[in-house]
């Protein structure tokens, strides 16, 4: 099955999966000892979407569902982080183009989605995020590496077990092409 990057069905996931981002992002999370840090399940949806449909679709339900829910939640976003979490999602996107299995087949390649999205959390955390808080916010340098560390960490277990389930649950309520015989 040809994979596509651009269709109608992509465009309503990304809308509806950056509302279900935001929402989450806002209301469901873990605090943890580092400031402004927290474990996000959020980011298990962006991974399962991008593994749905793509890099593209992956980075826009991030970006876009951090920027709202910190435009309702503080007034303004922080773009740091923002940006991050849409390089996140789009990086672990990159599953969906590079998986050697079609999960729309019933066939869930688990380790490179794990593979992809520990790459994308670790670029969009550990370098991303804290470089453009130096940059743009003139942050101290070892908090905001501290944070990108615990964030790298939480969200790639994060991406794994909740990603991971909900991509593993579709898989199997898809059958393959030619599965079914006729008596």
């Amino acid at each position: 099955m040809k994979k596509s990057l651009f269709s109608t069905k992509t465009i309503v996931a990304t809308g509806l999966g950056g509302a279900l981002f935001m929402v989450l992002f806002m209301f469901v999370k873990v605090p943890s000892p580092i400031p402004e840090t927290n474990l996000q399940i959020a980011y298990g949806i962006s991974a399962f979407f991008g593994l749905l449909f793509g890099p593209i679709a992956g980075g826009l339900i991030a970006f876009i569902g951090h920027a709202l829910s910190d435009f309702l939640s503080y007034g303004s976003p922080w773009w740091s982080w923002v940006v991050a979490s849409g390089v996140a999602g789009a990086i672990g996107g990159m599953a969906y183009l590079k998986s050697k299995t079609d999960i729309e087949q019933g066939e869930f390649d688990f380790k490179s989605f794990i593979i992809w999205n520990v790459i994308a959390n670790a670029v969009a955390w550990v370098i991303v995020a804290p470089v453009l808080d130096i940059v743009i916010y003139a942050e101290p340098v070892n908090l905001v590496f501290t944070q990108g560390i615990v964030a790298f960490i939480m969200d790639a277990i994060v991406v794994i077990v909740v990603g991971g389930a909900l991509a593993f649950a579709y898989a199997k309520t898809k059958t393959k092409e030619g599965s079914l015989s006729k008596k």
